[in-house]
């Protein structure tokens, strides 16, 4: 069957559908690759990715494609979802005889409210798709697939799950698929260089962080690894076919999770002579990031979450505020950038906890932070607590725009206060002068680097005026809100 897989066109700059850990539109516009889609495209020769939003293909230039494929398999993902339904219908329509997959945590987690959704959908992947998608394509049918949901003689029927697949290094390279379909110069993040390609080197994940929604719906708590061997050959390929890349970037959910696996790869890496950053956690020992340093790691991305040792206990997160100090300081010492992930609203949120956390980001002083606001999607644990103490006040997770906004409360923080928050966290941070002279001398002496802060500047000024709005209409209301994205799974 000629497939299409489908990163489709949602809220300008949301880049929440085919592998975003933190599913919105940015404070700075910023896309993440669909690795997820590119592994099954993979072993598919007459299948084309089509990643919509960094590409600026439209809802029209999209369901225009219909007519050329057999099988739609669409990447979704909670706050996007009544927006991906309406596209699978138009596609549907313009070609009745297409065949509509949906994949994504919010199918894992309720297929059959997917399915119930829309007659649209035909059938539903839980958790990895891979293989399942390329069977159906082959010629098999629903019932032999495993992990499958579908609808079946007026009711659903759910295929048992199937094992995770273990041997990494049978998948394709995601950046042949790169090559074949995507335009590396889309793809940007802030803090990485660009352009850049992200690609993984394992899969799932061991941590129990109650919030964190890839490893609890999509890609699992068994954390598997390709081959040292195999990573370092899809480098090779990347370097010699993108020759204009400044950066690669492993964006596993924790690269670093085992030390001396993580050595044995900066062994192979090392020779290759490249830049590159990666995921990692605080519990990285100092030998461990020195080998990273000496293999070319430029920068790390960090969830240090929050700087209130109860928080961390509350999310499960097994690090503390100690051990984030002692990692931070062992990277500057080895002169390795660290960019760090905060969330504003964990379970156990204060105004102390809150003041605590800025405090504590302040003294690491990290080259760049990102403050998000805490969400309970379906599936994790943060969301059944959150459900069974009353703390969720709305079903919308973003504004009209795709932009974040909570829609949990706690005692003596309601959400306009909650976003907030967030603009004093940034302010705060920012408006530092150290931090100030170290953009400014960043930008005197590259013009790319002058453009590149004008531009984010305009965007992030733009939301802050997005979110003042919403403060001033919503201070002292914790319940309803009338703007947002409506949720369709139920």
């Amino acid at each position: 069957m000629r497939t299409l897989f489908l990163n489709p066109p949602s809220f300008e700059g949301f880049d929440g559908g085919a592998s975003s850990r933190w599913p919105a539109t940015r404070e700075i516009e910023s896309y993440w690759y669909p690795v997820w889609l590119c592994y099954p495209a993979g072993m598919l020769p007459d299948s084309k990715v089509v990643d919509a939003p960094p590409h600026k293909i439209s809802i029209e230039q999209t369901v225009a494609m219909a007519a050329d494929y057999e099988l739609l398999v669409l990447f979704t993902s909670t706050p996007g979802f009544h927006v991906d339904v309406k596209i699978a219908e138009m596609m549907k329509d313009a070609n009745p005889k297409l065949k509509v997959a949906f994949v994504g945590p919010p199918v894992t987690v309720n297929p059959e409210g997917a399915l119930r959704a829309s007659s649209a959908i035909d059938f539903v992947v839980r958790r990895e798709f891979d293989y399942q998608i390329v069977n159906y394509a082959r010629g098999a049918s629903l019932a032999e697939l495993p992990g499958v949901s579908y609808r079946d003689n007026g009711g659903f029927r759910h295929n048992p799950d199937g094992p995770a697949i273990e041997n990494l290094d049978e998948l394709p390279w995601v950046t042949r698929v790169y090559k074949r379909d995507l335009d590396i110069t889309r793809y940007n993040v802030p803090f990485l260089l660009h352009p850049f390609i992200a690609f993984y080197t394992s899969r799932g994940c061991p941590a129990l962080c109650t919030f964190c929604l890839w490893p609890q719906t999509h890609s699992g708590h068994r954390w598997r690894v390709r081959s040292a061997d195999d990573v370092a050959a899809e480098v090779r390929f990347a370097l010699e076919t993108f020759p204009n890349l400044k950066e690669i970037f492993f964006d596993d959910d924790t690269f670093n999770y085992q030390k001396a696996r993580t050595i044995e790869l900066c062994k192979k890496l090392k020779p290759l002579k490249f830049t590159w950053s990666c995921t990692s956690r605080v519990t990285t020992d100092y030998e461990t990031l020195k080998a990273m340093k000496e293999a070319g790691c430029r920068l790390l991305i960090v969830g240090y979450e929050s700087g209130a040792p109860q928080i961390l206990r509350n999310i499960k997160k097994g690090a503390t505020v100690e051990m984030a100090q002692r990692f931070t300081a062992n990277c500057k010492k080895l002169g390795l950038l660290v960019h760090g992930d905060y969330i504003v609203g964990l379970p156990g949120e204060t105004r102390e906890t809150l003041r605590q956390t800025i405090e504590f980001a302040k003294r690491l002083d990290t080259e760049t932070i990102q403050v998000s606001i805490a969400h309970p999607y379906p599936g994790t644990e943060f969301y059944d607590y959150a459900s069974r103490n009353g703390l969720i006040t709305v079903d919308s997770m973003t504004d009209e725009s795709g932009h974040q906004l909570p829609n949990v409360v706690y005692p003596g923080l309601d959400r306009a206060e909650l976003v907030e928050w967030v603009e004093k966290f940034y302010g705060e941070y920012y408006f530092r002068p150290r931090v100030i002279w170290r953009v400014v001398r960043r930008a005197l002496w590259d013009g790319a680097e002058r453009r590149r802060l004008y531009k984010e500047a305009r965007e992030y000024l733009a939301l802050r005026s997005k979110r003042k709005k919403f403060v001033a209409e919503h201070k002292g209301v914790s319940g309803a809100y009338a703007g947002g994205a409506e949720r369709v799974i139920e």
